[in-house]
């Protein structure tokens, strides 16, 4: 027998828990509105109405940041329970949509979602117009068991148990430049060549210089005078001729003003992904999306 939950106890709803969840984490009232897409006010009254029910002060007031008070940091973790419990109910609902049409987010990288994901969207459409698809272009990982996105395309292998992931293959790294680089300096010839070159760096600049080194290509942290977290950013400063930089080769090879630089010695794997939530895998409009990505990057990387 199941034991009853006593309502009268409950007095708050899921909108004020996930306003005061999200405003810990997010650090300001302004910044959790803006990933609720709701308006400061708004949120700010759902977190009193909150504190008000619980007959607690969850947060400092007075603070430019938020600061927890100790009730706060304690009833924290169990709202964050709820949170997950909530999103595993709407992932386990979404699980039992079998109708090809509704709304489907994909996340990929930036230079992956601009300029090979049109192309199957479009085809995407012939077979199901039914479907909405939100795309999350970004380099930054997004969270499937977190609903940030129902699909994601990656380079690294989810590692979470409820996260089940396709390796489709890989793509290969290379060095581009523009054309006016190297008609002004040559083409290199060996790593050598590149120790006094400049570079467009990415913005953990220490993680690359160590995997560099790890692929034989050893450069100085002053080499790179230009650093970006955008792969179309990245991509537009190489074409620029601000410096050397690192694309996949599916990209750079678009562009008629960059060439390859040392391909044979600089090739490193870069793997594509395919994910979704385990869950999220038995609705039928998901199992198509991912299916149809599945096939298409396939053809990508072969």
């Amino acid at each position: 027998m199941h034991k009853s939950v006593n309502w009268d106890g409950v007095g708050f709803d899921w909108n004020q828990v996930r306003a005061f969840v999200v405003a810990a984490e997010e650090g300001s009232l302004s910044a959790a509105a803006r990933a609720l897409q709701q308006t400061q006010p708004t949120l700010s009254r759902q977190v009193t109405a909150l504190e008000q029910a619980l007959g607690v002060t969850l947060f400092e007031r007075g603070h430019r940041q938020l600061q927890l008070t100790s009730a706060g940091v304690e009833l924290l973790q169990h709202a964050r329970s709820m949170a997950e419990q909530a999103n595993r109910m709407a992932l386990a609902a979404s699980g039992q949509s079998q109708a090809i049409e509704g709304r489907v987010c994909i996340t990929a990288t930036e230079l992956l979602a601009t300029y090979h994901l049109p192309k199957i969207l479009s085809r995407l459409r012939e077979q199901a117009p039914g479907i909405q698809v939100d795309v999350v272009a970004s380099d930054q990982l997004r969270d499937l068991l977190r609903r940030e996105a129902d699909i994601a395309i990656r380079h690294a292998e989810p590692q979470q148990p409820e996260v089940i992931a396709r390796r489709l293959g890989n793509l290969k790294g290379r060095i581009y430049a523009d054309y006016s680089v190297i008609a002004a300096q040559g083409m290199p010839q060996s790593f050598d060549d590149l120790a006094g070159q400049l570079f467009i760096g990415v913005d953990d600049s220490a993680a690359m210089l160590e995997y560099l080194a790890q692929q034989g290509l050893s450069l100085k942290a002053e080499q790179f005078r230009i650093q970006t977290g955008s792969g179309n950013c990245m991509l537009q400063l190489i074409r620029e001729g601000l410096g050397f930089g690192f694309l996949p080769h599916d990209i750079g090879e678009l562009f008629d003003d960059l060439v390859a630089v040392l391909p044979q010695q600089f090739n490193p794997d870069i793997p594509i992904w395919l994910a979704t939530h385990r869950e999220l895998r038995t609705s039928q409009r998901i199992r198509l999306v991912y299916d149809l990505l599945a096939s298409e990057l396939t053809q990508l990387v072969a």
